[in-house]
């Protein structure tokens, strides 16, 4: 299957080395380029992409404006965030918006293809190493944590537990053994735990235990 991408950044030297990076995947097509957040909308309804790769920081309509509202919208694809910063503000608000990951300008080309595939692949473009950095550099702004608590009470037991160990940056290997559940399991109430809270991907968990103050307290 061809993985259809959208390139969004102000700077044509960048598109025009992501748009070759990426056309020499066989499995990977650019099917069209943006200049400003203003133009995703349309572009998206137009070309259909599996995957956006949006920069974060443009004149005009930021890339954060744009991903919220593409995944706001009905069955969204996916948005890679491209960005120059390991930690910032609006990357972390581009997660809770619904992003699938990001990725650095500097990041190795091979890298980059292979973050449009997984998360095409339904999988977030985070390690759960970089999951526990990101949530434990960045500010938190934008908590609430009464509500997040809350929305983690509203789960069962189990559901709950799994939820805090994403939060934690635990693998679902990892959490399996932790819970002595197996690997299916644990993805099984991963997905039960997306569905109930209606977030888009673990990214989203594990910034949802971290604004409840479960992580220090529960691991």
């Amino acid at each position: 299957m061809t993985i259809r991408v959208l390139l969004v950044d102000d700077d044509p030297l960048v598109r025009a080395g992501l748009r070759l990076m990426l056309g020499a995947a066989p499995d990977l097509r650019v099917v069209g380029e943006a200049a400003d957040g203003a133009e995703v909308g349309a572009l998206v309804a137009r070309l259909a992409p599996d995957v956006v790769l949006m920069d974060i920081r443009m004149p005009g309509t930021d890339g954060l404006t744009a991903t919220e509202a593409l995944r706001a919208a009905p069955d969204p694809p996916e948005v890679v965030v491209l960005t120059t910063f390991h930690a910032d503000d609006q990357v972390l608000q581009a997660l809770r918006a619904g992003a699938a990951g990001y990725v650095l300008k500097d990041t190795p080309p091979a890298e980059i293809v292979e973050a449009v595939r997984r998360v095409a692949a339904g999988d977030p473009v985070l390690s759960p190493a970089v999951t526990r950095r990101l949530i434990g550099t960045l500010t938190s702004a934008g908590r609430d944590t009464r509500r997040a608590r809350r929305r983690l009470d509203s789960l069962a037991e189990r559901e709950r537990e799994v939820a805090v160990a994403v939060g934690r940056g635990l693998s679902n290997a990892e959490i399996a053994a932790a819970l002595y559940l197996s690997v299916p399991t644990v993805k099984a109430y991963v997905s039960r735990v997306l569905t109930k809270l209606e977030l888009n991907n673990r990214v989203q968990i594990a910034l949802l235990a971290q604004d409840a103050g479960v992580i220090d307290r529960e691991s």
